[in-house]
């Protein structure tokens, strides 16, 4: 985690624990993220789960912090909550994969209820992004707001440790790049393509000289049937 998202997200949060406005949830229903595809470069739709609300509360409000080295986010439409999406304005301007320069990339998510979740109830939100070309954890601290309290889930699990903090922010493993155009192809498909190819190849040929035996058989019928009929003639 950034110090910058430490100092956006994370600093609020410490100051709101001091007053006991912010409350830890049990373990098995922390704020989680489940990724479509892990590989360095590829396309993912990752879901945010919600599980609880904060101490009995409702939940009016979901911040997912994205973390640097990811420029640009595409949130799915939820019919219950309004979505935006903030920005904030690089150090200096970046190359994106098209060639566009950007100077500002997308910051957070904001999920916003029309009716508060109850706190006995859970949901999901969906975000697709690509994700960075280095392996390694990648963390999306998130803030859930009540309509009494918050829960800040932005805690880093450290490395190797046998227990998790309290409030851990929602985060996987970006897995090694699988190759291909960054959507989930890898070298490994292009290999089986090569067999495919020459196997069709095979059985084109093989249906050719089928056709041309078979061409041969009917020719060599229709021969046959001709002298039997003349022969019968001159008999």
């Amino acid at each position: 985690m950034s110090r910058r998202t430490l100092a956006r997200i994370g600093a609020p949060a410490a100051a709101a624990a001091a007053v006991t406005l912010l409350v830890a949830a049990p373990a098995s229903a922390h704020v989680t993220v489940t990724p479509t595809e892990t590989a360095a470069g590829a396309y993912s739709v990752l879901t945010f789960s919600v599980g609880h609300g904060c101490e009995g509360s409702p939940t009016k409000k979901v911040t997912i912090q994205v973390p640097e080295g990811i420029n640009t986010v595409t949130p799915t439409r939820q019919p219950f909550y309004d979505v935006e999406v903030t920005k904030e304005k690089l150090d200096e301007p970046i190359k994106d994969a098209h060639g566009n320069e950007l100077t500002e990339r997308d910051a957070t998510v904001v999920y916003t209820a029309k009716t508060p979740l109850p706190d006995g109830q859970r949901d999901a939100f969906e975000v697709s992004l690509q994700l960075p070309e280095e392996e390694g954890t990648l963390a999306f601290p998130t803030i859930q707001t009540c309509e009494k309290g918050e829960t800040a889930w932005i805690e880093e699990t450290p490395e190797g440790a046998s227990e998790e903090p309290e409030s851990p922010a929602p985060a996987f493993e970006v897995t090694a790049a699988e190759g291909g155009d960054g959507h989930g192809a890898s070298a490994s498909s292009d290999e089986k393509a090569e067999p495919a190819a020459a196997q069709s190849e095979k059985s084109d040929g093989d249906n050719l000289w089928g056709g041309v035996g078979a061409g041969a058989g009917i020719l060599g019928l229709i021969a046959g049937s001709t002298a039997l009929a003349l022969g019968r003639r001159k008999a």
